[in-house]
């Protein structure tokens, strides 16, 4: 086992449990001032307004795939960080190496195993296959190495085609990145997250 496949395997033990789509939670207008706040502490206050918007359009593009290298062919861009293919709730089970996932009324879309097959070199994410051969766009995990322990939400990346899934730019899933915070989530763990957003963009 390479140093990889051991941290894959601990990855999966350390996101045990499950998630929902981060955006719509951490973009509602009650954390409105918190990012505001944020904002102002790196930016300044007159600054902090215009640096929100950039921030919640970086993320909130609402195409992603050919649709996307489209519409952003003369620069630009936003990503798409919604969940794809009705998946509402995503759940990891580290000890059986599963991953399955529910449509917003809690029917179960999908459910397998999942075996590690190597790191996509782009951003670093481990990728996983699924043990069942009729997997359709949940064949293939990819998931950066964020846990609600240590950057409060995941980001992850999923499909059917490995290839395509290593592209960001270009193919089925350009400009699209999955972003999840757990569905136990506390005022806490949302704060932080904003915090830390604020901070990986906006901290010169």
């Amino acid at each position: 086992m390479d140093e990889n496949e051991a941290a894959a395997a601990q990855l999966l033990n350390d996101l045990t449990g499950s998630y929902q789509e981060l955006w719509p939670v951490i973009l509602a207008d009650e954390y409105k001032q918190t990012w505001l706040d944020d904002c102002t502490a790196l930016v300044g206050e007159e600054n902090a307004e215009a640096a929100f918007e950039k921030l919640s359009s970086m993320v909130t593009g609402d195409v992603y795939g050919e649709d996307a290298v489209e519409a952003y062919a003369n620069g630009g861009g936003a990503y798409f960080c919604g969940f794809t293919n009705d998946l509402a709730t995503l759940t990891f089970d580290g000890e059986t190496s599963t991953i399955s996932g529910t449509d917003k009324d809690g029917n179960e879309l999908f459910s397998h195993t999942y075996h590690y097959i190597g790191m996509e070199p782009v951003r670093g994410l481990y990728e996983f296959e699924s043990d069942d051969a009729d997997s359709g766009e949940f064949t293939y995990f990819f998931l950066a190495p964020d846990t609600s322990a240590e950057t409060y939400h995941i980001e992850f990346r999923y499909g059917s085609d490995a290839d395509a899934l290593s592209q960001y730019d270009a193919g089925d899933y350009a400009y699209w990145l999955a972003s999840g915070i757990s569905t136990d989530c506390d005022q806490t763990m949302i704060d932080n997250c904003i915090e830390l957003f604020c901070t990986e963009n906006l901290a010169g």
